[in-house]
């Protein structure tokens, strides 16, 4: 773990430099083009769906996994090999599309790619050693972080997003303060640009969108059995 953290703070804290010394290169200026408002409302959906994916995953495999003696292949691993990864590129890539310009999605997934295939490669590694035929067999039929279309549409996404609202609870935290201060960014820049009507408006579309959320959640957690 310790190495993880020396990597991630090797990795991010340039970048995190470069864009305090900068802001203003990054960010987007709020526009009222309809296409923009897509892309924030696309933004937050992803966000949510993130940390969504990364609860599940994290809860799963904390309630399953028997203190890492056994290979977690089942609920959100059903679906990727590494779903809190894929969660974390939610997030990365609706910030993104919410607070900057579209062309940081690109330094965002050389971040990412760098960081995680590294991490990923060696976990692999280390599965391979603690469950060499098992884990063979697991790869060749889940992909490692991208899932297929037609996995998605295969069962019913309550099968591969299971949810208990205990395992929100340990999360609830760091969601809420990443959530805030997205949310606190994007507000500042819509007051100074926009007028009040298409602030309400935009307002309006991102408390739906966050109702929907919590109503996927709802849905989520009515599993009758994990």
């Amino acid at each position: 773990m310790k190495r993880r953290l020396k990597i991630t703070f090797i990795v991010v804290l340039p970048v995190l430099i470069f864009f305090a010394a900068f802001p203003s290169f990054f960010l987007k200026h709020t526009e009222t083009f309809p296409q923009d408002n897509i892309m924030e409302i696309l933004g937050i959906a992803l966000v949510l769906l993130g940390q969504i994916l990364r609860v599940s995953a994290r809860g799963y495999k904390s309630e399953y996994s028997k203190n890492g003696h056994s290979l977690v292949k089942t609920g959100p691993y059903a679906l990727v090999r590494n779903p809190m990864y894929l969660g974390i590129l939610l997030i990365g890539a609706g910030i993104v599309l919410l607070l900057f310009k579209w062309w940081a999605i690109a330094i965002f997934l050389s971040v990412f790619l760098f960081h995680y295939i590294m991490l990923i490669f060696r976990e692999e590694k280390l599965l391979l050693t603690c469950f060499p035929e098992e884990y063979l067999a697991y790869q060749k039929s889940v992909p490692r972080i991208l899932p297929s279309m037609h996995t998605l549409f295969k069962n019913d996404i309550r099968e591969y997003l299971p949810l208990k609202l205990s395992w929100f609870k340990k999360e609830i935290g760091s969601m809420l303060s990443l959530l805030c201060a997205v949310l606190f960014v994007e507000f500042l820049e819509d007051i100074k640009e926009l007028d009040i009507k298409s602030f309400i408006i935009e307002t309006g579309e991102m408390v739906a969108v966050i109702l929907l959320f919590l109503g996927l959640v709802i849905y989520l957690s009515k599993r009758k059995r994990i």
